[in-house]
């Protein structure tokens, strides 16, 4: 028998480690109390409703998983004894936090003669795999996505027959492990929930992803994102499912099939410049000369986290953050251009509001976003592009049906008054929507601020 520990792969199919053929294995979980200190509610909720679909998977199957708390070195070891396992296998992590934590886990199992297995599972590529001509890994995505596009993936792995075992300890629930009810609706993780998802997101809505993925009123994203975030479903199961749709589709839909294969790209490349970076989780992956001047006002954090700022589609983002524990990719990108842009607070507030509030936060991609939109990371958007977000809810969300979706003080308001709110006389704004704020800011002041303040950190002239 073997034990397989369990962490970003909650699923029995396609999971890498659990069907090598060596060992049939049995599943364990353990709640690491340090990895809980940094978990946000909603995340917590989601892996709970997905450790329940994956014991339930293990007992149809005759196997069960173990349930432990503690350390994972103590825990896999005394389960290890327990049930004379012949090795302890997991699937990589690669943050660097993960990354050392295994390789203390490892150190302590070959003490005591208890082999450890590791698998590459999480992404169709390991970090390494994809570089440019001279070793280097990528910093820019169009050359690493070109390679990872082209690039032969394994086929998906299919169930093992798994170890006989038996388990009776309880699963947790939120209040045990010191958490309360989440705010948010939170969505439901089992890997038929993932394959629901996708199968309906490859019938119809992968056709006009190209066109549709921008406009968040569109809903025309699969909302895939937390169940890859914790492995409910397998990349190459998903992988392999986009490439038979493609394979069918004719030249018009084949390029918005395309363009939603890109976005698994994405999420590997960000993957790979963490692992090769594991800084970057609190620092900038971009160097300037000097540090940048955030001016981190408190207040103007504390109205962008409650989705009051008086930019419609900044609190539209920030409230369906605070209602679903998710928030459309495009109102992503501005409401974080916004913090760091137009509010100049550091993207590491941002970054850990986040944290906090998605169900599907990854760290690498995350970070990857956040440092994006702030100037500071790879192929990062240049420090002088700077999103208006007024711009941006017109050209996205041209009818406000988003907007009003999530700021039901606006619904009473047409969408060229919310679109022009910023421009609108303080008797206007109280005519057309009293309870709605003013903006915090002024935008074409701040973006001169932003402009200034990233010169200084090049080492250059804030008045050139």
């Amino acid at each position: 028998m073997r034990l397989h520990w369990h962490r970003r792969d909650l699923r029995v199919t396609d999971n890498r480690g659990l069907a090598d053929p060596s060992e049939p294995a049995a599943g364990v979980f353990v709640f690491d109390g340090t990895v809980l200190e940094h978990a946000g509610v909603p995340r917590v909720a989601f892996m709970l409703d997905a450790l329940d679909a994956l014991r339930a998977a293990y007992r149809e199957r005759g196997s069960d998983l173990f349930i432990r708390h503690g350390d994972p070195a103590d825990v896999l070891l005394d389960l290890a004894d327990e049930h004379d396992a012949e090795a302890v296998s997991w699937n990589r992590d690669y943050s660097g936090l993960a990354q050392r934590r295994d390789e203390l886990v490892a150190e302590e199992l070959r003490e005591w003669d208890v082999p450890p297995q590791q698998f590459h599972d999480a992404i169709c590529h390991e970090p390494g795999s994809i570089t440019t001509n001279e070793g280097e890994p990528y910093s820019v995505y169009t050359y690493f996505w070109k390679k990872w596009r082209d690039r032969e993936k394994d086929d998906p792995y299919a169930v093992p027959a798994l170890a006989e075992a038996s388990d009776d300890e309880p699963m947790p629930t939120l209040s045990d492990l010191g958490f309360e009810e989440p705010e948010a609706s939170i969505p439901e993780a089992s890997t038929e929930a993932a394959r629901a998802l996708l199968d309906a997101f490859l019938a119809t809505d992968v056709f006009r992803y190209e066109d549709a993925r921008d406009y968040p009123a569109e809903e025309a994203t699969s909302r895939l994102s937390p169940h890859l975030k914790f492995g409910t479903i397998g990349i190459r199961e998903v992988d392999a499912a986009v490439r038979d749709v493609l394979a069918g589709a004719d030249d018009d839909d084949a390029e918005s099939v395309a363009e939603f294969r890109s976005q698994l790209a994405w999420r590997e490349f960000y993957t790979h410049v963490l692992h090769f970076n594991p800084g970057v989780v609190t620092e900038n992956y971009k160097e300037y000369d000097h540090e940048i001047e955030w001016e981190n006002d408190e207040d103007l954090l504390a109205a962008w986290k409650a989705g009051e700022t008086g930019y419609p589609i900044v609190d539209a983002g920030m409230r369906q953050l605070r209602e679903e524990a998710y928030m459309h990719n495009r109102v992503r990108m501005i409401v974080a251009s916004f913090l760091t842009k137009d509010l100049l607070v550091d993207w590491r507030e941002g970054y850990d509001h986040f944290r906090e509030r998605l169900v599907d936060h990854d760290t690498a991609n995350d970070n990857g976003g956040w440092q994006w939109a702030a100037s500071t990371g790879t192929d990062a958007q240049p420090y002088f592009r700077i999103f208006n977000p007024m711009t941006q809810g017109e050209r996205y969300d041209p009818e406000a049906a988003y907007i009003t979706e999530y700021v039901p003080e606006l619904r009473e308001a047409d969408p060229e008054t919310i679109h022009s709110w910023h421009e609108l006389s303080a008797a206007e704004r109280d005519d057309a929507a009293p309870e709605y704020p003013a903006p915090v800011v002024d935008h074409g002041e701040r973006r001169e601020e932003a402009l200034a303040m990233f010169k200084r950190a090049r080492g250059e002239d804030p008045t050139e």
